[in-house]
């Protein structure tokens, strides 16, 4: 908040102090209107400060010293900066005690205390319906928290409502979480999520033009272009689908141990247990499963990974079928063990390394 923008805030919060004071006068009301017609940041200011005063009683924050639930009394606090002399209607008065000010200061008699009072209860709501504020903003307007990972790493992060993210290599996800909703828009890569139950707030994950909405599961989404994959370790998750021409295609549940490829042709789901889908997400620990997998998908897997690509050299071994757990950090020890266990020989060059059938 600019030092302009904290001032107007601290003004509105005096003006409604101010009238919240038994004495408060047709003079008053003028020169509250005065100050709110100056500028439309006070009457902004002013207006979303009262809806915090009126939600929290008046904030008893400003009964200090008060018995725990009691309000504080009409016109206890009163002599504001804003009082009766504001907008040049009248003299101006000090705004310190008179007893502490300097010789030759023009001073205005309070009762005793009263003014201390009064500052400190100003003071107090000033921070308070600033703190309100900043609260409020926090619920009503979202503003989205982007997170990312670069090339042969992870992150782990928590999230505002209790859930949780892993992000893969080379992942970004925007968060955008208020009280009534709970968006991620998975803008790259892939991403785990362990997500706190709240069925008022249902969690919604985007993925291009598919959507996964859970309540409190856990769950992984990747994304490659148009198309993504989901794998489901725990609950149930909804995958809603836009197709090739733009309609809404038939939402799938997808319950614990299923998995399911989308595009803009469909829909294909897998049934399998909690411990396959784990396995799907080894690379959360470190690892790349593979079974009867084709060289050229595993290649391409050990690729998000590494900046060091592996490059398949021919047709012949783009087809070559493997099977096996790797460390995806270790491209150069998969490679040693390829050549060990299939017709594949490796030309190691600077920038890449080439497969070539043998």
């Amino acid at each position: 908040m600019s030092e302009r923008s904290r001032q107007i805030e601290h003004d509105a919060a005096a003006w409604l102090a101010r009238r919240d004071g038994g004495d408060w006068s047709t003079v008053d009301a003028a020169a509250l209107d005065a100050w709110l017609s100056a500028a439309t940041a006070h009457k902004v200011a002013f207006l979303r400060l009262e809806a915090a005063w009126l939600q929290s009683g008046r904030l008893k924050a400003l009964g200090a010293g008060l018995a725990a639930g009691e309000l504080p009394d009409r016109g206890r606090w009163s002599q504001t900066r804003f009082g009766p002399h504001a907008a040049g209607v009248r003299e101006s008065a000090p705004a310190f005690d008179a007893t502490s000010a300097p010789p030759g200061t023009r001073t205005r008699n309070l009762p005793p205390q009263r003014g201390g009072r009064w500052l400190a209860a100003a003071a107090a709501f000033a921070v308070c319906a600033i703190s309100l504020t900043g609260l409020w903003r926090s619920y009503e307007q979202v503003e989205p928290l982007s997170y990312r990972t670069p090339v042969g790493a992870l992150r782990s992060i928590g999230l505002a409502d209790g859930s949780a993210a892993t992000l893969s290599s080379d992942s970004t996800i925007d968060v955008a979480l208020s009280r009534h909703e709970r968006n991620i828009d998975l803008v790259r890569g892939e991403a785990y999520f362990d997500v706190a139950k709240d069925r008022a707030r249902p969690f919604a994950v985007q993925a291009g033009d598919h959507r996964i909405v859970a309540v409190g599961t856990r769950f992984a989404v990747r994304r490659d272009g148009d198309e993504i994959r989901v794998v489901v370790t725990e609950g149930t998750v909804r995958l809603e689908s836009a197709g090739a021409d733009g309609r809404d295609q038939p939402v799938t549940l997808l319950p614990a141990g299923s998995s399911a490829l989308a595009n803009a042709s469909g829909v294909l789901v897998r049934a399998g247990s909690a411990a396959d889908a784990e396995r799907a997400l080894d690379w959360r620990r470190g690892y790349l499963v593979f079974l009867d997998t084709p060289l050229a998908v595993a290649v391409a897997e050990f690729n998000r990974y590494n900046t060091r690509p592996l490059v398949i050299g021919d047709a012949t071994a783009a087809q070559l079928r493997i099977g096996g757990s790797f460390r995806w950090s270790n491209a150069e020890l998969f490679v040693n063990l390829l050549e060990q266990a299939v017709p594949v020989r490796a030309e190691r060059e600077a920038e890449r390394i080439v497969l070539y059938s043998r």
